[in-house]
């Protein structure tokens, strides 16, 4: 790092990615400023920089070995951190130690027998909550939330018709079930049931993708969508509404034919946008028909819901929302992206499903395709091939942000 790099950190002061210390720090001290920033989006520790900016410059000769010392024994998962020391004009040295993002989150420090996990906040870094620890284990794989038991759910809150399609004639199981204890055995094994405090209750997965009324155990689930005729969110709305019910469709298969029988929550989005997001001829062509004008690529407004659908964040206690405004379609998913996923990786064609029951779900009915890749094969380039104008991708800590443009 250069001198002039590093004076101008020290002069923007510290903020979530950036803290000053002195070297006399104590060694749990220091990790727990590393853990916190190390999950949420990396930094630098400045040692020999008072909390003020005032530099002090570095005391210890063994500086290095007792930096790494500490990563080793107080940081877990281990980290690896880049040390250098920048020598300044007045002969004050500065040590930076910078990590990168973390992704095996959480990250603890481990201290006196304890580990505890820190977030950060700001400039500061504090003890993770219990749902923010959720969170934290979610991004880093080792929650799975789709999994976890649905208080005063069981059995009956599933749709038996949409079962016995799914798995008679999406998946076309010779073995379908025939008692109640033959469908409880193999949803369970499916993973659309889970046994909790010996009851047997759905899973998230089994009720979002199956259940009667997802939203009356599950207040995050199902959409809201609404429409407005301006450029931003007005007082009236020309639609609002929330969409619940299962996420998947009831599909008749007989000769070989697809036919909807009765829609999940992605039909009856569609259903509920499309006179949003097209517009009919005035004239009659010659087979007595209206030619439909789509103001967005249907393919890609489809997959921005799928994608919202499938790879939504569950810890986050709101729904899913689609607005309409005069000149884009806004589609925001609760969460950030999963481990180490970035935007940039999505458009580039990396799969790293939060939700891999949904995911593989949705699969098996032809929701998505084998390659997941919607973002990259439809999204991105139907959009721009029909408007002339990219979509555009907004992420931050409670949400992704797909942005369809007119």
């Amino acid at each position: 790092m250069l001198k002039t790099e590093l004076l101008e950190i020290i002069a923007n002061g510290e903020n979530s990615g950036v803290e000053f210390k002195r070297d006399d720090i104590r060694p749990e001290q220091l990790a727990k400023e590393v853990v916190a920033m190390a999950n949420f989006q990396g930094g630098k520790v400045l040692l020999g920089v008072e909390d003020d900016g005032v530099i002090s410059g570095i005391q210890r000769g063994d500086l290095e070995e007792w930096v790494m010392n500490v990563f080793q024994n107080k940081v877990h998962p281990m980290i690896l951190p880049f040390y250098e020391e920048v020598k300044l004009d007045d002969d004050k040295t500065v040590a930076v130690v910078s990590f990168p993002i973390g992704i095996s989150k959480p990250y603890v420090v481990r201290h006196s027998g304890k580990e505890e996990i820190y977030i950060r906040v700001g400039t500061t870094s504090r003890l993770a909550t219990r749902e923010q620890q959720m969170r934290l284990f979610e991004l880093g794989g080792m929650l799975h939330t789709e999994v976890m038991p649905v208080p005063r759910t069981d059995i009956s809150c599933l749709d038996d018709a949409r079962l016995m399609n799914y798995i008679r004639d999406i998946l076309r199981d010779p073995d379908v079930p025939e008692s109640p204890e033959e469908w409880q055995a193999r949803l369970l094994g499916l993973g659309f049931l889970t046994e909790a405090a010996g009851n047997i209750c759905c899973t998230i997965a089994g009720l979002v993708l199956f259940g009667k009324s997802p939203r009356r155990y599950l207040k995050q689930a199902g959409l809201r969508v609404m429409v407005f005729t301006g450029d931003d969110k007005e007082y009236q709305a020309e639609l609002d509404d929330i969409i619940d019910g299962p996420m998947v469709g009831r599909w008749d298969l007989d000769g070989g034919d697809k036919r909807l029988v009765d829609g999940g929550v992605i039909e009856r989005f569609m259903e509920a946008m499309t006179p949003f997001i097209s517009q009919e001829s005035g004239e009659v062509d010659a087979g007595l028909r209206r030619e439909t004008t789509w103001f967005y690529p249907l393919e890609a407004v489809r997959e921005a819901l799928i994608n919202a659908l499938a790879h939504r964040d569950w810890t986050r206690f709101v729904e899913i929302e689609v607005s309409g405004y005069s000149n884009r379609l806004e589609v925001i998913s609760p969460g950030a992206l999963p481990n180490s996923m970035t935007v940039e990786k999505m458009k580039a064609g990396q799969r790293s499903p939060r939700n891999t029951i949904v995911m593989e779900v949705l699969r098996d009915y032809g929701y998505v395709d084998y390659r997941g890749m919607g973002v990259r094969t439809k999204i991105v380039p139907l959009t721009k091939a029909l408007t002339g104008k990219e979509p555009e991708f907004e992420l931050t800590e409670d949400h992704l942000k797909t942005v369809l443009y007119r």
